[in-house]
């Protein structure tokens, strides 16, 4: 039993010491290898056309908090000799999760800087942290934006562009919000905190926010799943190609931008998804941006969570999500023109290789990181030893790691406060990659996060990966299944 499925019990009295869970191997690892400068932190943020009530709101949560009781936990103290971390289950949060930040100029931008650079802290229970950011029509990153228009939003540190906000429905509040989730990685992933929101935006609205069911997939592309690895993938022990370095800030930590597009059009009967789409936009930004920097060509991997955890109220909680890398080979990606066919191809190869990885059983972080994690020697001396493989691994490490959450599947109703029409996620961006891509999909748009270590890339880099990324995605759309008349 592996402590996503360990089941959440609490001290029934003042005597009996809370329940301890060992840290999962997901955990341990992301525990030892914790810096100040890029801490690891997930950050989820829900659009929403009103401003939630505060007391409510807390309250909601705070239940929400009690049903999934797997999320209210701290590290548990000990002496540098034991020979596990644990988390500690408390019956109630240790500190206020929800709190209300006084309006100001700029709110939003601020609130995503304190979601890059200050993670909550393991000690408290939840390691998690809410913020409503209320933005009227004065903080325009805080809407949906332009509906013909992808920069719906800026840059960390940048002023965003006006917007549009979503209009109030009736009985709504005029002012629109942003629910602002900021997650310590080191705990938990974006869909088991999602998973927690959708229970408190039931509570709060009292409407059904039961998971939508997934897609329907034509024929052609839920062909029968292979347990073998593809034959013509690239070999896994060429070093792969790294994000090429463009104009580096001063200052360490992670910079951000969110962009909303078109969810890409699939064209009908083709044998790949929207994720692979999404994964050959992602190689082809880097590619394309590599070529620019003069870098030679080189074999490309792309790291790809894979979640086959339930959506209900019987998600487990914690970092459930299972890594597999999607290779590249260098002479897929030397082309530097790109048509229909060419796309076509590679979409097609992608899909088989997509599909082959996700059926492979293979533990979340691989057998290496499960050895690693016993309990033979204490944890300091583990953690040493994790760091110093980590440094001496970091030229076989991917590219860089696209994370698709899909489809939001949860409705975010949060009654006069509105249905979410947006909602953003981004994973941390840690050197040896440095980059990181994530999107979802809610109310038929596409909701982009690129993150990026600021010791590798500016601002104005990321704003030029966006621009690649939508044009790379859109060519995505016309392969040769379209130009043959097959309507998407």
């Amino acid at each position: 039993m592996t402590a996503l499925d360990h089941p959440a019990r609490h001290a029934d009295g003042p005597e009996r010491p809370p329940e301890r869970v060992p840290f999962p191997v997901v955990d341990e690892v992301s525990r030892h290898c914790l810096q100040e400068e890029e801490p690891e932190t997930v950050h989820i943020e829900v659009h929403l056309p009103g401003t939630p009530d505060p007391a409510r709101l807390k309250a909601a949560f705070t239940e929400a908090l009690r049903r999934h009781p797997r999320i209210l936990m701290r590290e548990a103290r000990g002496p540098w000799y034991r020979r596990r971390y644990e988390w500690e289950l408390t019956a109630e949060p240790d500190v206020e999760v929800v709190t209300f930040p006084a309006p100001e100029r700029d709110a939003l931008k601020k609130a995503r800087i304190r979601s890059l650079s200050q993670a909550p802290p393991l000690s408290a229970s939840p390691p998690i942290r809410l913020e409503v950011i209320a933005s009227g029509g004065g903080d325009s990153a805080a809407s949906g934006g332009d509906s013909d228009s992808v920069e719906t939003s800026a840059p960390v540190g940048d002023t965003a562009p006006a917007g549009t906000d979503t209009p109030a429905g009736p009985g709504q509040p005029a002012s629109s919000s942003v629910l602002f989730l900021t997650i310590n990685h080191t705990a938990l992933d974006g869909p088991a905190c999602l998973r927690v929101l959708a229970t408190a935006a039931e509570l709060y609205g009292e409407q059904d926010n039961s998971p939508a069911a997934p897609p329907l997939r034509t024929p052609s592309s839920t062909a029968p799943e292979s347990t073998e690895p593809v034959s013509d993938a690239p070999s896994s022990w060429a070093p792969p190609a790294r994000v090429s370095r463009g104009t580096p800030e001063p200052s360490p930590g992670n910079g951000m931008l969110v962009a909303e597009l078109p969810v890409p059009r699939r064209p009908r009967g083709a044998p790949f998804t929207v994720n692979d789409q999404l994964m050959v936009a992602t190689a082809l930004m880097i590619t394309h941006w590599n070529r620019e920097h003069g870098a030679r060509p080189r074999p490309f991997r792309i790291t790809m969570p894979v979640d086959d955890r339930p959506r209900d109220m019987d998600m487990p909680i914690g970092n459930g999500t299972r890594l597999v890398e999607v290779p590249f080979s260098a002479a897929e990606l030397t082309s530097e023109e790109w048509g229909p066919e060419d796309i076509g191809l590679l979409l097609r190869r992608t899909s088989e290789r997509t599909r082959a990885l996700k059926a492979l059983p293979r533990p979340q972080l691989g057998r290496g990181a499960a050895m690693l994690t016993s309990p033979v020697l204490p944890v300091t001396l583990r953690a040493a030893l994790t760091r110093g493989l980590r440094r001496a691994a970091a030229p076989w490490t991917s590219t860089t790691l696209l994370s698709n959450i899909g489809r939001v599947p949860y409705s975010l109703d949060f009654g006069d406060a509105g249905r979410a029409h947006a909602v953003w996620f981004s994973a941390p961006a840690r050197l040896p990659r440095g980059l990181t891509v994530t999107t979802a999909s809610t109310a038929g748009r596409l909701h982009v996060a690129l993150r990026w270590s600021k010791t590798l890339l500016s601002s104005g880099d990321g704003a030029h990966l966006r621009d690649l990324f939508e044009h790379y995605l859109h060519a995505t759309e016309h392969t040769e299944h379209t130009e043959e008349g097959t309507k998407p």
